[in-house]
Formats: structure tokens, sequence, C-alpha cells
């Protein structure tokens, strides 16, 4: 970008053509008509005309705020015609240009000495002789790879050579190399050669690119110029400043006349905003008054003047209007949006026109995932903007937790296989809604998991486990899948139907259903009506012995005014959990009999399911 004190000296004169159809700066190397022409060679060298808006952005609203903020930069531009074409696609010396006019480096392009550089390229002849300076430039800041020997200028960039060329914009090369064995989550990951994983790794990291709702990346998809536009302006928010003509502030005044006042650095700044300045605030293009005092904004600026102001974060100064931050929580149903911020979980009506946007693509609100970190604008009691700031990591696995989670070390069953994975430690768990802690996690949750560099990021239940209140008595061995049992508080038998992917302990380990025996007494979870989980707490024809604390839930008599059974409330991995036990007519009461009352803690000593002791502590 020019300095403005370099369009002074060179005589330029900035002449602001805001949605007409005169001239405007653009490549026009796919358009044959334009070809080899630079913007400037067909203005002449006195005169810069600058075009923010233009009349074809109808479908491409999304790219809007890029178009004109790169725009307002000279980065990349638009036609003579007042148009951008933004779904066109861009050739190879396009982009190459735009990412040396991003890092600073234009005046040096377009200098004599650039612009007569003799290139070693096998291909140097086909490159337009305005370019030349560029892919010089391009040469000796690392663009370009040591094996190429072609530019291929009229290639249609894809994908993955744009998202390679603009890593490298930023000089993160080394970081790349690092990061060649990456496991990338896209289903076409394939598709990616070996030597780029890294660098699609590090734009990932860095929120420049992300997969398709399909979890795809489409490497070899040519890229149009407004989804270049979009890749262009989030590498520029990362690159450091090139010069003072782009800058960031809090308003700290209401908008007078044609000033702007900003707070930078604890310094008061007032600049001069050209009369069709271009503004950018909460997903649309606004006019200068809705800028607000304590909104944070990033501008540029021209011929000392503003061109363009994005408010990036707004202020929450109109009562009517709301703004909020949170992760989805659920999917998104009957037009109400769950998020939670910390422990706050809260559903939101989506308004009908609500405004929602991932990755700069204008999606729909049903198109949100679980896991997906948004801002939101809330007015009327109604959502009506929802931006995606992280996007939730694609499902990789999903199965039935088969052990309670210890040191970090989470174990699934799916198809009748175990698999052990290995939880991050900043791992996001979301159970019944609300985000929860790991222990949280109970044996026979059905959950969906993503995984990166071989941790567990994040944890979905889709189905919670459901744990039986009372235990029972196995009437007979499993057969055709289905569990006969006899509930200890009835005494009629209770027919269950087995999951596939049932969890069974016997003895401490993990076991079978075979090993099952009549007369195991058992704990049993279900889930949508099948057992899901089973635990033999005394195996059959074995005298064991018990001694265990709970809470009194309750105890009946007999005929004789002799307490027959008693029942008693536990904490067993985070639930309550109750159990009744039969009582020996010659029980030995003792403790503080006066507390012998529901709620109190009580000891029960026995055997064979037999209480013979109780002592009320």
């Amino acid at each position: 970008m020019l300095h403005s004190k370099k369009v002074v000296a060179a005589g330029l004169v900035l002449v602001m053509m805001l949605g007409s159809g005169t001239a405007a700066m653009a490549e026009g190397y796919n358009n044959n008509k334009n070809k080899g022409k630079h913007d400037d060679d067909r203005k002449g060298n006195n005169k810069i005309e600058l075009h923010l808006t233009f009349n074809d952005l109808k479908n491409s609203e999304w790219a809007m705020r890029y178009i004109a903020s790169l725009a307002s930069k000279r980065v990349f531009e638009g036609y003579d015609d007042g148009t951008f074409k933004p779904q066109n696609t861009v050739s190879r010396i396009e982009a190459i240009t735009a990412a040396v006019r991003l890092m600073g480096l234009r005046d040096q392009a377009e200098s004599p000495a650039k612009m007569s550089t003799k290139l070693n390229f096998k291909d140097a002849n086909q490159i337009p002789a305005w370019a030349v300076g560029y892919v010089a430039v391009a040469l000796e800041n690392d663009l370009f790879s040591e094996s190429d020997d072609m530019v291929n200028p009229q290639k249609v960039s894809d994908r993955l050579w744009a998202t390679t060329l603009l890593v490298k914009a930023l000089k993160l090369d080394a970081d790349a190399k690092a990061k060649m064995n990456t496991v990338l989550p896209f289903t076409d990951a394939k598709q990616i050669p070996a030597g780029s994983v890294g660098y699609v790794a590090v734009a990932r990291e860095r929120g420049l690119v992300d997969g398709f709702e399909d979890n795809t990346f489409k490497p070899n998809q040519p890229v149009t110029r407004a989804q270049l536009a979009a890749l262009l302006d989030r590498v520029g928010g990362q690159l450091p400043d090139q010069d003072n003509n782009s800058l960031t502030g809090t308003v700290n005044a209401a908008v007078t006349g044609s000033t702007l006042n900003l707070t930078r650095s604890g310094s008061t700044y007032s600049y001069a905003l050209h009369p069709e300045v271009f503004v950018y605030r909460n997903g649309a293009k606004v006019n200068v008054s809705a800028i607000q005092v304590g909104d944070q904004v990033k501008l540029s600026l021209f011929n000392n003047q503003v061109v363009f102001i994005e408010v990036t974060t707004p202020v929450n100064s109109n009562p009517s209007t709301v703004l909020y931050n949170g992760t989805v929580s659920v999917p998104v149903t009957n037009n109400t949006l769950t998020i939670t911020n910390g422990t706050q979980s809260s559903s939101l009506a989506l308004d009908p026109n609500v405004v929602v946007y991932r990755n700069g693509t204008r999606i729909t609100a049903y198109d949100l995932r679980v896991g997906d970190v948004v801002s939101l604008s809330i007015a009327n009691n109604q959502v009506t903007y929802i931006s995606v700031t992280t996007s939730a990591t694609p499902v990789t696995s999903s199965g039935t937790v088969s052990a309670i989670v210890n040191d970090n070390v989470l174990q699934l069953m799916k198809a009748g296989v175990n698999t052990t994975y290995t939880l991050d430690t900043n791992a996001v768990i979301y159970r019944n809604g609300v985000q929860a802690s790991r222990s949280a996690l109970q044996i026979g949750d059905v959950v969906n998991i993503s995984t990166s560099n071989n941790l567990v990021t994040y944890v979905q239940v889709t189905q919670m486990a459901q744990t039986l209140s009372t235990s029972a008595t196995l009437n007979a061995a499993v057969s055709n899948n289905v569990l006969q049992v006899t509930s200890t508080s009835s005494s009629s038998p209770a027919y269950y139907t087995v999951h596939p992917d049932v969890v069974v302990y016997r003895n401490g380990v993990r076991a079978t259903l075979s090993d099952l025996r009549a007369g195991d007494v058992v704990n049993l979870r279900t889930s949508n009506n099948q057992v899901i989980y089973i635990e033999v707490t005394r195996n059959a024809g074995v005298d064991q012995s018990f001694d265990i604390y709970g809470y009194l839930k309750s105890t009946t008599v007999n005929a004789q005014g002799v307490i027959a059974t008693i029942t008693i409330s536990q904490n067993v991995n985070g639930t309550d959990q109750n159990t009744l036990y039969n009582v020996s007519p010659s029980v030995s009461l003792s403790g503080n009999l006066g507390l012998f009352s529901e709620g109190h803690l009580v000891e029960l000593i026995g055997s064979n399911n037999l209480v013979t002791s109780i002592v009320v502590k």
C-alpha cells in the first residue's frame, strides 16, 4: 500500500468512485481483453481511482467487507466497469500479486529495478511485463519452493496452492514443515500431498481456512475472487502493520460531521472521513452514523482520509441490542439456539431472518454444530446475527463409555471392540446439554468424540446412561440377548434386552455375557430400554460379607413390627443409587438411635445381602 506522503510527492490524485461505473483497478489477468495489463498502466501515472463497492456482489454479500478492506489498501481490486466478478476464478499471477501487496511490498515490486529483473523460470516469457517485479519480489521472499521452475501464471489457483502461498507469506514455512505428520480431520485428507499437509495444518490453526460442511477440504477446487479476498483479509490480520495507513482503535466520541475520534494506546486522535467511507458493522454495510462510542475498529487511510472502517468489536450501548458469546451445546431445533457460557446455559429464540456466518460463508442456523463457539447479537429478545468464531471439530469417532475415566484415559466400546483414547488436558465435554468435567462421564454413556494429534479434544454425550434404582438377581443364563432377573425389591421376574455393546464386569474385571451365572446379584444400567452395563456385585453361591455406609431412605417392617428391609442411598460415580437390603429378624441396632430417620448416615453390616447389624451415625 502506498504511503500518503508518497502519493502527494508523486502528484497522484485519489478519486473515490464508490459504486460508479468508471475505472477501478484490477489485475484483469483472467479477462482476455485486459490480459497482460496492469491496473496503473491502464490509468496512466498521474491518477488513481479507487473502488470500494461494486455492482455485482448481490450473491456474495458475505465477502463484501473482505473485498472493500482489500480494495481500500489497493491489494485486490475490481474492474474498469465497476464490477468485482466475485465468482471468477483467480490465476496464479493474480494471487502472487495480491500476496506481495498484502506483505506491503508493492512499491518494491513496481520499482524499475524489480520490473527489469531477468527471471530464471522456464516460462518467464509468459509472465506479463507488469508482473515481473511481483514475481521477483515473491521469489526473494520465499513464496516459491526451491524446486519451482515454472510460475504457470495463467493456471487457475486451487485451494491447496493458495493456502500454501499465503502460509509462506506469513513466514510460517518452518512451522508448516514441523507439522507435516499432522493427521488432518478431513475425509478427503488423502488427496492432500504429504509435503503440503503441514501448510494446511498451520492454516487451520491460524483460522485462515477450514473444511466444508461435509468435512472435506477439496484441495483441488479452484479459488474464486471472493474466496481469495476472504483468505487474504484473514492473512492480512496476522501480518505486522506495514505502514501508518492501517490503524486500530476505540471510538471515543460520537461521529459528527466528517471526523472520527479514536483512542489508540491511551492517546486521542482525529481522522478525516471521506464522504463515502465504507463502514462495516455487525455483518452489514452501514452508514457512518451507526458507529457508536466504545466500538473497537480497524480502518484504512488513503490520501489522509479514512476510506474503510470495520467495527471489529461492537459496544453494547443500545439496551435493545445485546452482544453475547458462548458455545453451541445442542443442535438448533424449533428455531431455538442453546448455548453455554461457563456454567450458564441459555436457550435463545432465533429471529426468522437471523443472519449466520461461518468462515465468511453465509449458512443457516441449522448448520450450526454442537461445540461451535459463536458471537451473537440479540434484539427484542431474539438472536438477529450469529458469527461462528471457532468451528467445532467434526466428529471422528463414537462409542459407549466402558470404564470410568481415570488418568485422562477414555475407554469406548463399539461393535464389540474396546478402544482406549487419551483426553487432551483442555478437552471440552458436554453432558445433558451443559459443559461437564471428565469425571461426569458415566459407564454406558453413548458419546461422539473429536480428536486432534491423537488426543480427544471434544466429547458430546448423545445418550446418557441410566441407572436402575435397585439391584437384581439373575434367574438364568443370558440367552438370545435377553436378561431375566428378579429385582431385590420385587418378587416378579423382569426381562431386559441386552445392547450389542453391553459392558460386563465380574470380580472386578471385564467379562462377557457368557460369564454370568444364575444367582449372580447384579447392578444394571439401561439406555433406550436396553441393558448397556452389568456389574456383578455378588457371585452366585458365594458367601460374601459386607460393611457399607449410606443414607437411610426407608424401611419396611413385618407383621411382628420388626424391620424386614432397609433401603439406603449411595453416591456411585457421581450418581445417587438406592439399594434395598433384607434385614435379619435378629438384627442388632446401635448408635444414636434418635437419629434413625430418613437422610441420616447409617452403617450396614452383614453377608449374602442380609443385614445383621445397623449402626446409626
